[in-house]
């Protein structure tokens, strides 16, 4: 029997290629204490501790017929995490030469999808995903998002299709809100199509409904957005463009009164809403949506001894050329106490896979990656972001799905969404006060732009700055205009 090559590696890769297959119950049994791959990429493993017994053991995965993963052999266990490690790894060698259909499961449903291969003429297809799938510097993102289409089922019969022609943002989107999910723990119920995602965890269940703002479109031609080149067209922008923008998006969404769907009824409803209005757009709009989901705004200045005051103002309608007004303030609305929160991130999009791609080991080894932006600055009196740079390739380097993601808490919600279902993200809370209590990570990006080079000898430019990650933290006023749009 030829021996096979087993190497340890990262939790991103693992979660990646097989975490899909994971229950949120085993995290209250086992311990995850490392992860393996063997040579080939056809079997993964996990070493696992049980919680209550404190030995050791491990769970062998394999390729269904589909090409998931999924759990083919568990080893017993043993009173040391080396013996359990050895059984581990003669499970996954064993499993790795054995033919591929030995490793069927037989519940599979429909036959391994191509989602990469260009199923319509070339002018149909959106130019993203070309790059998508023609870019060297786009392979990581390819490579991580493939086995996570596998277990991302299509509700609705026509992802992929749209995926490759008129709806990539919005597809994107779902990919994103679907790895996050993943990786905050929660398992997803097909048999339900709406709302798009029906999760459970081990604080219960979330159900979330994807919004996006597209591009004005009039006779089949995208309007483009107004000017924002000088101050005042940018503070139209944000205080009456975007709200209504945003208001749009949202308010058809609330119409549909999802909650009225017996499983959702007295559980969490949650809006997920992301802005591919224009190129770059995602840059500004931030602090319109919440401008218009608080229906307020908050005027800073600074006193004699250098304290920050904040004056809240209410903000009563958004107008915007010729049209009607809107209300303001979504949470303001009648029955808008049916949804427990909004969420949103500008990193819903595909430069987030490739910085994820790049840390699991996917794709060219040869894409090397830079991100700058703005981050939050938490000094109390601070009116400016802090600035970050970093190479994503660096062994210090450290990103999750859920890091940017905003949750804005209804201050009216009839069913409120604990902070505890989604650990991770900043949480804006809305009080009496009229100002918005808000709890962020150390490290929250409000956003940033990830530059891509390839080829490059990615191991020579790391040798050079001594494998560092390069994070630079600065109060420096501006900075980069800066997205999650690959630059």
């Amino acid at each position: 029997m030829v021996a096979v090559q087993i190497k340890p590696i990262s939790r991103t890769r693992f979660n990646a290629l097989g975490g899909y297959a994971r229950h949120p119950g085993t995290l209250l049994m086992l311990d995850e204490l490392g992860y393996f791959e063997a040579e080939g990429g056809n079997v993964i493993g996990i070493a696992t501790q049980d919680l209550e017994d404190q030995d050791f053991g491990g769970i062998v995965m394999a390729r269904d017929r589909k090409r998931c993963f999924r759990g083919v052999h568990v080893t017993g266990f043993f009173p040391s995490p080396e013996t359990a490690r050895e059984e581990l790894l003669a499970g996954m060698s064993k499993a790795a030469q054995a033919l591929a259909e030995d490793h069927f499961q037989g519940d599979e449903k429909g036959e391994p999808v191509d989602f990469f291969s260009h199923l319509h003429d070339a002018q149909k297809l959106h130019p993203s995903f070309v790059q998508l799938t023609t870019n060297e510097g786009y392979s990581p993102a390819r490579e991580i998002i493939e086995p996570m289409m596998r277990w991302y089922e299509d509700a609705d019969g026509n992802f992929i299709e749209q995926f490759q022609t008129t709806g990539f943002d919005q597809r994107i989107w779902e990919l994103y809100l679907y790895a996050m999910l993943i990786e905050a723990g929660y398992t997803l119920d097909r048999e339900q199509n709406v709302p798009d995602f029906c999760s459970a965890g081990l604080f219960g269940e979330l159900y979330i409904e994807a919004v996006t703002v597209g591009p004005t479109m009039k006779n089949g031609k995208t309007i483009p957005p107004p000017p924002i080149d000088t101050p005042e067209e940018v503070g139209r922008f944000l205080k009456e463009y975007m709200p209504i923008k945003f208001g749009s998006a949202l308010f058809s969404k609330l119409k549909k009164k999802y909650w009225e769907q017996p499983h959702i009824s007295g559980k969490p409803f949650v809006l997920a809403i992301a802005d591919f209005s224009s190129p770059m757009s995602m840059v500004h709009s931030q602090s319109a949506l919440e401008r218009y989901l608080w229906g307020y705004e908050y005027p800073a200045v600074h006193d004699s001894e250098g304290k920050l005051i904040i004056s809240p103002v209410r903000v009563e309608t958004h107008q915007w050329g010729d049209k009607p007004p809107i209300p303001s303030g979504f949470f303001r609305l009648p029955h808008s106490e049916h949804v427990s929160a909004v969420i949103s991130t500008n990193a819903g999009t595909i430069a987030k896979f490739n910085r994820l791609g790049i840390l699991g080991k996917f794709g060219s080894k040869q894409v090397l990656a830079i991100r700058e932006g703005r981050m939050v600055d938490h000094n109390p009196n601070a009116t400016l972001p802090k600035i970050f740079r970093v190479i994503v390739n660096s062994s210090g380097y450290e990103e999750a799905w859920i890091e940017g993601l905003n949750v804005y808490h209804n201050p009216n919600a009839a069913i409120p969404m604990p902070m505890e279902m989604l650990t991770g993200a900043a949480h804006h809370f809305f009080e009496e006060s009229r100002l918005v209590r808000s709890y962020t990570p150390e490290f929250h990006p409000m956003s940033s732009v990830t530059q891509h080079f390839s080829p490059v000898d990615v191991e020579e430019v790391l040798a050079e700055i001594g494998d560092k990650t390069h994070m630079v933290w600065t109060l420096k006023p501006g900075g980069p205009d800066a997205t999650d749009e690959p630059a």
